[in-house]
């Protein structure tokens, strides 16, 4: 997954969510719709989040320097995680206070007929930022499903803008049948039951992006594809005789440590084994670009011990 597209899906997802915020705040203020506040904070809270992601993703580019050794790659997995404590804190429990508060509560909607043009405006903005990220997303999941590249990208925007755009898509949905079962029947507390849901939607994403992004942020290998890549990249030096054991370790979304032990002959010079650590290294970077730190310790392919039982 490039950088450069998921920049791109989450700019298409300020712009739609800065608009559907205002429009949504206008409506609310008209109507009086408990399901409309809570969709106009959650707009409000996504704007908020898609400037976290492009806030985190600048910050990442910082230079490596003695304290962090590694680079900020991984100020994109923090910045995101916030994005999901936002998301939970502001947009989910918000949502279900006003949604009880209504239910408690009840109060009429006046001017129905603006909450539905405006939530007809929401769905058309909102369906546009998701077509982007489905567009962007589609470029690198492969044969994988949706589903699948969420739960496995190493990049955090996209997935984070595909789960925030799925969300207010259902959620904008949630809210026109809140209205809609509250004019219909007269009851009020359709209106509070829509915020209900659209409240507990939320709380769900939430917790969904926490745990990915704490995943994340403690580390995750590269991707199988990657791992057996860059194996294979290793052998494929003639002067290593073959990979001992391998781990790889992403320091930041688009940067992947490798550490190897190789096995060299026995009788190879160290100048021989210097060759091959240089060729082995040019080979795991041509077949692996996003693998930046690459170390390999030599060693000889040792018989298991007779009676070991290994």
């Amino acid at each position: 997954m490039s950088t450069e597209g998921g920049t791109k899906a989450v700019v298409a997802a300020l712009a739609a969510n800065l608009g559907i915020a205002i429009t949504k705040f206008i409506a609310w203020f008209m109507t009086g719709s408990s399901s409309m506040l809570s969709e106009a904070i959650h707009s409000l809270a996504d704007s908020g989040n898609q400037v976290l992601l492009l806030l985190g993703g600048k910050r990442a580019k910082r230079e490596a320097d003695d304290k962090h050794q590694f680079g900020y790659g991984r100020t994109r997995y923090v910045y995101a995680f916030v994005v999901s404590i936002v998301l939970f804190c502001l947009g989910g429990l918000f949502s279900i206070y006003e949604g009880w508060h209504k239910i408690h509560d009840p109060e009429e909607l006046t001017d129905p007929i603006i909450a539905f043009v405006v939530l007809g405006i929401a769905i058309v903005l909102e369906g546009f930022s998701f077509r982007t990220a489905i567009r962007e997303a589609n470029h690198s999941r492969g044969d994988r499903s949706m589903y699948r590249f969420v739960r496995d990208a190493r990049q955090p925007e996209l997935p984070v803008v595909l789960l925030e755009d799925f969300g207010a898509l259902i959620g904008l949905v949630f809210a026109l049948l809140g209205v809609s079962l509250a004019v219909a029947t007269g009851d009020a507390r359709w209106d509070g039951v829509g915020a209900l849901a659209i409240g507990s939607l939320l709380l769900v994403i939430a917790v969904f992006l926490a745990l990915e992004m704490s995943s994340m942020l403690v580390g995750e290998s590269a991707m199988p594809e990657q791992t057996e890549a860059i194996r294979v990249a290793l052998e494929s030096e003639p002067l290593v005789e073959s990979v001992i054991h391998l781990r790889t370790l992403h320091t930041g979304p688009d940067e992947i440590l490798v550490a190897a032990k190789i096995a060299v002959a026995h009788d190879d010079t160290a100048a021989a084994v210097a060759q091959a650590i240089d060729g082995a290294e040019a080979r795991v970077r041509g077949a692996v670009p996003q693998a930046r730190w690459i170390y390999l310790e030599p060693d000889l392919r040792r018989a298991p011990v007779a009676g070991s039982g290994g």
